[in-house]
């Protein structure tokens, strides 16, 4: 199976990809490499999921924000290159956990995004090198922002 084949089994709505709304890009390519621009947790509805891990929202429902922001890095992905397939590999994840002090398990939440890569490119390719990181706050009050660097095809 393909990765977009895959991705299309998983049976999930990408959200639109996220456009820039500072001075930034949302995604560059560079060589045979491409970079996204940190990523919030974007729903299909093109609304936000928002909330302090260990505070309004549990592990379970910070790891679905990370998913959910590794949903939008798809979509950026697609919006970059034209398809996942031209993806050969999950190079390093970023991910910033927005979460009380005493919440500790910040890598089980980054979990939900780097699972969801997994998914669609495969164990081998799907899964980078990785730093989980808890912050105080994020923008917009989310959960979680998550950066990605790809090896392109």
């Amino acid at each position: 199976m393909t990765p977009s084949q895959r991705l299309a089994a998983l049976g999930v709505t990408l959200p639109p990809a996220p456009k820039a709304i500072g001075a930034y890009v949302p995604s560059l390519v560079l060589g045979r490499q491409l970079l996204t621009s940190g990523h919030l947790p974007l729903q299909a509805d093109g609304s936000l999921l928002r909330g302090k891990v260990g505070a309004e929202l549990d592990l379970a429902a910070g790891k679905a924000a990370a998913r959910q922001a590794g949903l939008a890095i798809l979509a950026t992905v697609i919006a970059a290159v034209g398809s996942v397939d031209r993806v050969a590999r999950v190079v390093k994840v970023l991910g910033l956990v927005n979460s009380t002090p005493d919440f500790l398990s910040h890598p089980a939440v980054v979990n939900g995004a780097s699972e969801l890569f997994a998914e669609v490119w495969g164990q081998d390719a799907g899964v980078g090198v990785r730093s989980s990181v808890g912050v105080g706050s994020l923008p917009e009050g989310v959960p979680v922002e998550i950066e990605v660097v790809f090896e392109l095809v």
